[in-house]
């Protein structure tokens, strides 16, 4: 019906609902993805590529996206079916076993495995226990080359002294696991014992040349069937959270372009702006309830399902819940539908601009950088020994943050030129950073949260405003969006592929001080390249029916390509 057509209170109400539900569902799984990584067993590079394709996949996506269907109910039926299929690809990563059975317990913490051994104390130890997986902990000890010095969790939980059948059970088990992951100084001894019995029947001529063949096949079988359980997680891993973002992106996509058209149909896009805010609400909130959650639980679930699922049972239920109000969504499909390709021309006009290649610079650094916190931090902090909900509350504090400076935004903008805010956010980023590689306790990652505000908020405040400078009528949705993914999000790709190696190589804390020094240095050098840059005055069209006739050009040629000019013409034709 047209009354609910040009409904807008309605439509922007069920907006922010989507976006609320949206957000914390986001928040519940997304910064939790690289420490359930690290609990399946997963090492630093591995989960560096996951991060990577993830980022990746959304930036390439999205533009794609603007193929989506024109008519109302293919519309609903693919946000319908994305928000389905985001929720059962998100639950598909809670049914991938762990590389190493004990991973889990590896990075639980210590207070709560003794709590779970002294409840199985009573029963006999099985793979699912962690009287089991202590023993096969201790035994692995020596076998851990993938994991730094920084992220080999503390065992002191572990090692309490045992007694009587207690002992002679974790050194059977020891033995058991020795003999099923042989380290390197034992492999070559253990087929030489267990080989010849083997062959024992065969004439002592060729006995030698079969050992020695049997050896390196053997050698080789359990060398591969060991890499491959590895391989065969992270191919699982990774397939499930590509397939989960590209729907995710879809679905964000869909509906943010749908709400636009539909604001743009009744005149109302001023009141899309701040949207946002409702995201960043949600997500605070997410972040903290599902941390808060998650910290009574055991370490495992199951046998194999740690308590870190619970985060994607919560992404799921909140998505389906969002399901609920999409059902209630106005649609509207314009009539007229352009088929440029605009994101070549948002990149032709980024090229265009000085100032403008700048900031889209700066904007990939810093998707590079903050890669670095969003992949690794929560490893950081486990390892000091932190609960989930300071995690959680570090999500929150950074997001809160950024809506609190959000209402000073227009006296900084008019106080500040966009050089020093620039200067400014970069500078905080790299304190940001450097305070990390000291980090030392988990609860001080709050206190260098806040400079989230300025460091990710300011920053864009300034993209955004040069995007809407240089932007021509229509163009601007299309520079955002460059911007966003193309830009932040492969530098965030970019840094999640080398971040990971960097820290298995020299630690999380060089990455952090690297990534420090080269925020540095391109502020000194934007600072450089921006003041030989010449001034250039743009027009500023959404400003434009309110300038003097003076400040317009006398130009035919300038006149030809103003808008405004061009459909007067055309209106005196008709």
């Amino acid at each position: 019906a047209m009354s609910e057509q040009w409904d807008v209170g309605r439509a922007l109400a069920l907006s922010g609902l989507f976006r609320l539900l949206q957000g914390a569902g986001r928040a519940c799984a997304a910064p939790f993805l690289t420490l359930y990584l690290r609990h399946l067993g997963l090492p630093a590079p591995l989960v560096g590529v996951v991060a990577g394709a993830k980022h990746l996949a959304a930036a390439l996506w999205a533009p794609l996206c603007s193929r989506c269907p024109k008519g109302r109910r293919k519309r609903r039926l693919l946000v319908a079916s994305s928000l389905l299929g985001s929720a059962g690809a998100s639950l598909l990563l809670t049914l991938i076993p762990p590389a190493d059975g004990d991973a889990g317990y590896k990075y639980c913490n210590a207070s709560q495995q003794l709590g779970d051994r002294g409840a199985a104390a009573a029963t006999v130890p099985g793979p699912g226990t962690s009287s089991h997986v202590s023993a096969v902990t201790n035994a692995k000890a020596t076998r851990e080359p993938e994991m730094s010095a920084p992220y080999r969790p503390p065992l002191h939980g572990l090692k309490k002294e045992t007694s009587g059948l207690g002992s002679a059970a974790i050194d059977l088990a020891g033995n058991a696991e020795e003999s099923l992951y042989p380290t390197e100084s034992n492999e070559l001894s253990l087929f030489k014992t267990t080989l010849p019995t083997a062959g024992g029947s065969y004439e002592s001529g060729n006995l030698s040349d079969h050992r020695k063949d049997a050896q390196g096949v053997s050698f080789e079988a359990v060398q591969n069937i060991f890499q491959d359980r590895e391989h065969q997680i992270f191919l699982m891993v990774l397939g499930a959270v590509v397939l989960w973002e590209l729907l995710a992106t879809s679905l964000e996509w869909t509906v943010d372009e749908n709400l636009y058209e539909y604001l743009d149909f009744v005149d109302a896009t001023d009141r899309y702006g701040k949207l946002w805010i409702w995201s960043y609400l949600g997500a605070s909130v997410g972040a903290c309830s599902i941390a808060v959650f998650v910290d009574q639980l055991n370490c495992f679930l199951s046998s194999t399902i740690t308590r870190l699922a619970v985060h994607f049972y919560g992404y799921a239920l909140l998505i389906t819940l969002s399901l609920l109000v999409s059902v209630f969504f106005p649609i509207h499909v314009p009539k007229r539908t352009d088929h440029v390709n605009k994101t070549a021309k948002a990149l032709a006009l980024l090229w265009s601009d000085g100032r403008a290649i700048l900031y889209a610079i700066t904007v990939f650094l810093t998707g590079a950088a903050g890669s670095a916190v969003q992949n690794f931090l929560f490893w950081q902090m486990q390892d000091r020994g932190s609960s989930e909900l300071y995690m959680g509350l570090s999500v929150a504090v950074g997001l809160l943050a950024e809506i609190l400076l959000y209402f000073f935004k227009g006296k900084l903008l008019r106080t500040f030129s966009s050089v020093k805010i620039v200067a400014v956010s970069l500078s905080l980023l790299a304190v940001q950073l450097l305070c990390y590689s000291f980090l030392w306790t988990a609860w001080s990652v709050l206190l260098v949260q806040i400079l989230s505000a300025f460091s990710s908020g300011a920053l864009w405040w300034v993209v955004n405003m040069t995007v809407d400078d240089i932007a021509t009528p229509g163009m601007e949705r299309s520079l955002h969006a460059v911007l966003q993914s193309l830009c932040y999000g492969g530098g965030a790709s970019l840094g999640s592929f080398a971040g990971g190696f960097v820290v298995k190589h020299f630690g999380l804390a060089v990455l952090y001080r690297a990534w420090c020094v080269c925020l540095v240095l391109w502020l000194f050098l934007i600072l450089i390249v921006q003041s030989k840059l010449p001034r250039q005055k743009k027009i500023n069209y959404s400003r434009l029916l309110a300038a003097d006739s003076s400040d317009m050009s006398d130009s035919d040629e300038e006149n030809e390509r103003d808008w405004l000019v061009k459909a007067m013409k055309d209106e005196s034709f008709n």
